[in-house]
C-alpha cells in the first residue's frame, strides 16, 4: 500500500546547483553493537549492509560518545562533541541548536525528510526537516502525541494490539513477533522510505534519514528470522575479571545489571541477531529502490547506530557504559561516485570516527562550508587521502545512570581504552587488541604503568577546558555532583 505524503516544497538559494549535489541518505538503527555486522562477525547475517560496505568503507572503530539515545542523537544532529552540544547523559534533546543537520541541508538546497525514530522533544519538533513520519516505540512524551506508525497501524489492523508480544522497550527478555510481518515497525519504516523515494520527482536533491527503532528491545523478530539462527553457536557474554560485583543485583526484567545466566543471555542475543537480520533485509529493499530510481550511484549513504547494547557482557545490560558493547557502533560510509577517492572500495578504515563526524561529512559532500565551531570532522578527508591528518583518539562519557558508580569519562584510539570514574576515582585500562572483550583491567599491571600514565595525562588534557570539579592543579578529581548538562546546552 502506498502512503500519501504532503510535500511542503520551497524555493531556496544554495551555493552549488542542485544537480551537482548528491542525494544524502542516513540509515540508522537503535542500539546495535559494533560487533553485530557481518563484516566483523561471521555469525550474524547482514549481507545487504556488507554489500554497502563493499561499495564504500567500513570504519571498524566507530563510536558513540554519549551512549544513550538522546545525547547520542544530539551529537548526530549538531556535529558537536558532548561538552559543546551540552548533553553529558540522558536528557531531553534541546528544542533548537545553532547547527542542526536537517536545517543546514534544507538551507542549502535539499528537501529533507525524516522517517522512523527521532527521539526529540517535543516529539513533533522538526529541527529543519520539511516533514517527519515517526515511529517512537509507543512513547508518549508530548501531550496528545500519536506516532505516524501507530496511526497507520490503527487503520491497517483495527482492534489489534501493536504491543501484543508483551515485551517492554527496555527488557532483556525476548520473543518472536506475534503479528503479521508487514505490521512490524521495522517493515513500516523501510516501506515508508521506499514509497517516498518511489514517488520523489522533485528538482531538489533529497536528504532522507531512515531511522529504525530496532534492534533496541523488545527483541522481537519475526519467527522466520529467528529460525535462521537455529543451531548457530551464539557467543556467550564477555565476563571481566572485574565484573563479579555486578552479578547480584535485584532481579528485574528491565535490569541494568545482573547475572541471569548464560542461557538467558544467549537466547536474548539470538533474538537480537535475528532482529538485525530483519532490519538488514529491509535496508536491502530500500537500497534496491534507490538503484531502480537511479539515486544510488552518486549518493552519500551513511549507516550507523546511536549506541550499542551490552547484552549481558560483564553482567551489564542496556547501554550508558564505557565498554565496547555500549560505545562502539557499526559505521559504514558509501561515498558518491563523483568523489575522487584514494581508498579502495570495501576497505576497513581504523581511524576513530564518531557520530559528530556525520554532519561535517554531509556538508562536505553537499559543498557547504563547515562552521568553525562545529568540532566533528569530515570523513571525506580520509576517503580522499588515506594519509589525511585525523584525531589520535575519541572521547566517551556518560553522566550517572542506573547506579551511582556509573559516572565516567573514557578515551580510546581503538587499540587502548582508559576509563575514569568521576564519583569513585576508579580507573580501568584495557588493551583492545589483545583483549577485545575488556575482561582484564590492566591498571595494576606493572608492564602497563607507562601506558596508564600517558592516558591519564590525555584525560587531564581532555577535561582541562571544563575546569573544576573535573580537574584541579593538573590532576583528575573525583566528586559527588552529577553534571548532566554543560554550560553550552541551549536553555
Amino acid at each position: 500500500m502506498k502512503y500519501i505524503f504532503c510535500l511542503l516544497l520551497f524555493i531556496a538559494v544554495w551555493p552549488v546547483s542542485a544537480q551537482d549535489q548528491p542525494h544524502i541518505f542516513l540509515i540508522m538503527t537503535d542500539q546495535q553493537r559494533g560487533d553485530c555486522l557481518g563484516k566483523e562477525n561471521s555469525l550474524i547475517k547482514t549481507p545487504h549492509l556488507d554489500a554497502l560496505a563493499n561499495d564504500g568503507a567500513w570504519f571498524s572503530n566507530g563510536y558513540s560518545s554519549v551512549p544513550s539515545c538522546t545525547p547520542a542523537r544530539a551529537g548526530l544532529l549538531t556535529g558537536m562533541s558532548p561538552w559543546q552540544h551540552g548533553m553529558l547523559g540522558y536528557y531531553k534533546v534541546a528544542e533548537k541548536y545553532d547547527y542542526e543537520m536537517p536545517q543546514m541541508l534544507r538551507d542549502n538546497g535539499y528537501y529533507a525528510i525524516g522517517i522512523g525514530k527521532m527521539h526529540w522533544h517535543p516529539q513533533r519538533n522538526l529541527h529543519g526537516f520539511h516533514q517527519t513520519l515517526l515511529d517512537e516505540s509507543g512513547r508518549v512524551e508530548s501531550e496528545g502525541f500519536v506516532s505516524d506508525y501507530r496511526q497507520w497501524f490503527a487503520t491497517k489492523a483495527p482492534n489489534v494490539d501493536p504491543d501484543a508480544t508483551g515485551i517492554g522497550w527496555n527488557e532483556h527478555r525476548s520473543g518472536t513477533y506475534l503479528l503479521a510481518e508487514d505490521l512490524h515497525p521495522t517493515y513500516w519504516t523501510a516501506q515508508t522510505a521506499i514509497d517516498f523515494v518511489d514517488e520523489y520527482n522533485q528538482d531538489e536533491p533529497l536528504f532522507m534519514k531512515v531511522s529504525f527503532a530496532r534492534p533496541h528491545s523488545p527483541y522481537d523478530p519475526p519467527k522466520r528470522y529467528l529460525d535462521m539462527y537455529e543451531g548457530v553457536d551464539i557467543p556467550e557474554p564477555y565476563m571481566g575479571e572485574w565484573a563479579e560485583r555486578f552479578a547480584n543485583y535485584p532481579e528485574n526484567k528491565d535490569a541494568a545489571f545482573g547475572d541471569y545466566g548464560v542461557e538467558h543471555a544467549v537466547n536474548s542475543r539470538r533474538h537480537y541477531y535475528a532482529a538485525i537480520t530483519f532490519i538488514d533485509d529491509q535496508i536491502g529493499r530500500f537500497i534496491t529502490e534507490l538503484k531502480e530510481k537511479g539515486m544510488y550511484d552518486n549518493a552519500l549513504i551513511i549507516f550507523v547506530s546511536d549506541h550499542g547494547d551490552m547484552m549481558g557482557d560483564h553482567n551489564h545490560w542496556r547501554k550508558t557504559y564505557a565498554y565496547e558493547g555500549s560505545t562502539r557502533v557499526p559505521f559504514i560510509v558509501k561515498w558518491p561516485g563523483s568523489v575522487n577517492s584514494e581508498v579502495q572500495k570495501g576497505s576497513e578504515l581504523l581511524q576513530c570516527v564518531e557520530l559528530r563526524d556525520i554532519l561535517p561529512t554531509m556538508l562536505d559532500v553537499a559543498g557547504v562550508q563547515q562552521p568553525e565551531r562545529m568540532d566533528g570532522l569530515s570523513m571525506m578527508d580520509l576517503v580522499k587521502d588515506e594519509a589525511a591528518e585525523w584525531r589520535q583518539y575519541i572521547d566517551l562519557e556518560h553522566a550517572t545512570t542506573y547506579d551511582e558508580h556509573n559516572y565516567w569519562c573514557a578515551l580510546t584510539d581503538g587499540e587502548t581504552k582508559y576509563v575514569w570514574f568521576f564519583r569513585t576515582g576508579e580507573e580501568q585500562l584495557f588493551d583492545l587488541i589483545a583483549d577485545k572483550g575488556e575482561e582484564r583491567n590492566l591498571v595494576e599491571n606493572k608492564q602497563y604503568q607507562k601506558t596508564l600514565k600517558a592516558w591519564r595525562k590525555k584525560m587531564v588534557a581532555h577535561l582541562k577546558e571544563r575546569g573544576e570539579p573535573y580537574v584541579k592543579k593538573g590532576k583528575l578529581q573525583s566528586f559527588d555532583k552529577n553534571i548532566l548538562i554543560s554550560p553550552n546546552y541551549p536553555q
